[in-house]
């Protein structure tokens, strides 16, 4: 774990890590949608299905999404399930603006909430939530182990833990071009369409170091879940892990 926590946002900066992500995705925050489906030519919508599809047939009736960004799983939550509890948090403002504006003035905004928060402080009591989601988050965390943690505290016996993170591609000719994709094309397209000129290389160097399969299942068996299995997405680009308590 130590690899990990050495790819930081800004390298000259004197904030840790948290506060450099926060200071990142509050820059990026309004262009951050739009890039996220050039970047992924689409697809993150049709892995961000499967996890709704999972989140509703657990049938759960509060749900907690967990680096939210702009609101996208949350929202998806409150079209897609009859859950009487929907919270998306985020440690940046300037997404969870983002996120408001989407369900301003719509029949959803009642029945989703966006809140400011810490994934490894969570404002929210034992045994809180049927389901919690991360969806692109995950690697952000300053100390992942303290996170899961929180995670597994607020999560309710039986309830369902759900992670969406990027991977690395094993196979050939995947493998390779995933490495091109994010290491030449990602910080392109960041540099020629974000005002954060290293916020997309961030995003691609904590990818490629991030512990994915088999490494995340042991880390999440340590902190204590169960039931833990991961499905890769798109020959390996993406992986949804599933746990629960």
């Amino acid at each position: 774990m130590t690899s990990e926590k050495k790819i930081i946002p800004y390298k000259d900066s004197t904030l840790n890590k948290k506060e450099q992500v926060e200071k990142m995705f509050d820059t990026i925050s309004e262009n951050y949608d739009g890039l996220n489906r050039v970047i992924s030519f689409g697809t993150d919508v049709k892995w961000r299905k499967k996890v709704v599809a999972s989140i509703k047939s657990h049938q759960a009736d509060s749900i907690l999404d967990i680096a939210t960004g702009t609101g996208d799983l949350a929202i998806k939550y409150a079209e897609k399930t009859n859950a009487s509890k929907i919270i998306g948090l985020d440690i940046s403002e300037g997404m969870l603006s983002v996120a408001r504006k989407k369900v301003a003035g719509t029949n959803l905004e009642n029945k989703v909430e966006f809140i400011k928060g810490d994934s490894e402080a969570l404002p929210f009591e034992d045994n809180s939530f049927d389901a919690i989601s991360v969806s692109f988050g995950i690697r952000n965390f300053e100390n992942l182990e303290k996170g899961l943690s929180e995670i597994l505290r607020v999560l309710k016996p039986k309830g369902l833990f759900i992670i969406l993170e990027t991977s690395v591609p094993e196979k050939f000719p995947f493998k390779q071009g995933y490495q091109f994709h994010s290491k030449v094309l990602l910080p392109i397209i960041g540099k020629l369409f974000s005002k954060d000129k290293v916020a997309y290389r961030y995003l691609s160097e904590s990818a490629a170091v991030f512990p994915f399969g088999e490494k995340l299942n042991n880390i999440l068996q340590k902190i204590g879940f169960i039931s833990v299995e991961n499905k890769p997405q798109t020959f390996g680009a993406a992986t949804i892990y599933t746990a629960t308590k």
